[in-house]
């Protein structure tokens, strides 16, 4: 497509200027109306964040999105370009987009009152109006609003209170696009009446001399609700201002957190995907990790679990499980239980411990995470289901050690010798008995969950042997037979 190259070709074609507020509130009700899906890869929020987005979009509101890390606050944040238009003009050469028809700086007026229809210009598409920035303790002025240039004044013969030695700041320059601000309190108070200033009252002083700049910007913010409801942490006037506050979250239920993790996490590693298969209850114990960790007494709830978390864990596991492969010579790469224990380096760094977490250390706190997590999808699975038998053999006396490097086919011949576990582990599951990779990681799980429910004990080394009576009367508790040593607890 061509596009017209100066003012009198633009007037041709009957353009007109919209608001950028105007523009994307029309945008989303063209996709409304088809029924187009609004912020691709963005899950679980259809019922809760997404409408009320869509209303502050229609209302045609500032808006902060208030939650925990992990919460795809700044993808969605960065997906509101998709409802800019593809391509805008601005005079050609101009800092702050200027409109051709409205130009707000002196540059863009001259070049109007110079050249007239004949003004070049110049079109740019919509991830160009978009400006990002962390806000940090030692963002200043400068950086959001801007500066006077003195090289910019020496260059042009130009007075210091000319408007044309400005050096404009991001805000300026998202002047008919969107502004972006992640982590908002962390600005200081100056910064934020600077951005109350500018986009109450349209001007800006900048070294002392009074600047008219009339910004046409969507502003976006982001926060932890903790630090944007604290005295002193935003001020009053900048908060009235915006107009939607809105809250995201965690997923709110096992199937939603698995959906994101297989989207998010890297798993698919090689071109046959079948090489691969990551069974659906090591996904749900993965996940089960983080809604454990988020009801844990012993992490900092302010500081939230991220949904990375989940994420990063899943292709430790699906790592371990490679590197099994590849010692082993197993051709299909198939993650256990013992691979989300090799994968607790990804969980301790994903949390902020209060002060008896600390105590407890966050490996010990992790490999308690899992020990939950494995028991409660046990239960969904095995409900009613008796493996007195294999608790029975391990009361006897009987160990067995399935290591995380130890082969499918070793491990399986293992298996045979506890009573009734192959059997009674393939019940909730449709795969073959020949399938050794699932059918060694289907065992293990049983074997976690009899651990989880303290009918057995565990190692280090991924070796399961009888618990003590001392732990099958203390079901129920937490860190009680965590052991550090190796020994069976």
């Amino acid at each position: 497509m061509e596009y017209p190259r100066t003012l009198r070709d633009l007037k041709s074609t009957g353009y007109e200027t919209l608001s950028v507020k105007d523009e994307l509130r029309l945008n989303l009700i063209r996709k409304l109306r088809a029924r187009e899906k609004l912020f691709p890869g963005i899950v679980g929020y259809d019922e809760t964040v997404i409408p009320q987005l869509v209303n502050a979009i229609l209302s045609r509101h500032n808006i902060i999105l208030l939650g925990l890390r992990g919460q795809a606050k700044s993808r969605i944040i960065r997906q509101l370009t998709s409802l800019l238009d593809e391509r805008i003009p601005i005079i050609a050469g101009s800092e702050v987009n200027d409109d051709p028809f409205h130009p707000i700086s002196a540059f863009g007026r001259q070049m109007l009152s110079h050249n007239g229809d004949l003004t070049p210009i110049e079109w740019i598409d919509r991830d160009s109006r978009f400006v990002e920035k962390l806000a940090t303790p030692d963002v200043t002025v400068a950086d959001i609003i801007g500066d006077v240039d003195p090289i910019k004044a020496a260059k042009g013969g130009h007075l210091l209170s000319d408007e044309l030695t400005i050096h404009y700041g991001l805000l300026p320059r998202a002047h008919r696009g969107i502004f972006a601000s992640n982590e908002l309190p962390d600005l200081a108070g100056k910064i934020q009446v600077g951005l109350f200033n500018i986009m109450q009252e349209g001007d800006v002083q900048i070294k002392g001399y009074p600047i008219r700049l009339p910004l046409d910007v969507m502003l976006v913010f982001s926060a932890n609700p903790e630090d944007y409801t604290a005295r002193g942490k935003i001020i009053s006037p900048l908060k009235d201002r915006i107009g939607s506050e809105i809250m995201t979250h965690y997923p709110k239920d096992l199937a939603t957190s698995v959906q994101i993790t297989k989207q998010e996490a890297w798993t698919n590693r090689f071109n046959d995907q079948d090489r691969i298969l990551v069974s659906e209850f090591i996904r749900e114990v993965v996940e089960q990790i983080a809604f454990e960790a988020r009801d844990d007494s012993h992490i900092d709830k302010h500081s939230g679990v991220s949904q990375r978390l989940p994420i990063t864990v899943m292709e430790s596991v699906v790592s371990n499980a490679e590197r099994r492969a590849l010692l082993t010579g197993d051709e299909r790469i198939v993650p256990r239980v013992a691979d989300i224990y090799a994968a607790i380096p990804s969980i301790t760094g994903k949390m902020e411990l209060e002060y008896e977490g600390e105590q407890l250390g966050a490996n010990r706190i992790a490999k308690d995470l899992i020990k939950r997590a494995a028991g409660e999808i046990f239960g969904g699975y095995f409900v009613g289901i008796d493996f007195s038998r294999a608790v029975k053999w391990f009361d006897d006396g009987n160990k067995i050690l399935l290591a995380d490097t130890a082969s499918a086919d070793e491990c399986r011949m293992l298996l045979e010798a506890v009573p009734e576990l192959i059997e009674t582990a393939l019940i909730p599951f449709e795969f073959d008995r020949d399938d050794h990779g699932q059918l060694v990681a289907a065992c293990e799980f049983v074997l976690e969950g009899l651990y989880a429910e303290n009918k057995i004990s565990r190692n280090e080394e991924g070796g399961y042997a009888a618990a003590t009576k001392a732990k099958k009367d203390r079901r129920g508790m937490i860190y009680d037979d965590l052991t550090e040593t190796g020994k069976y607890s």
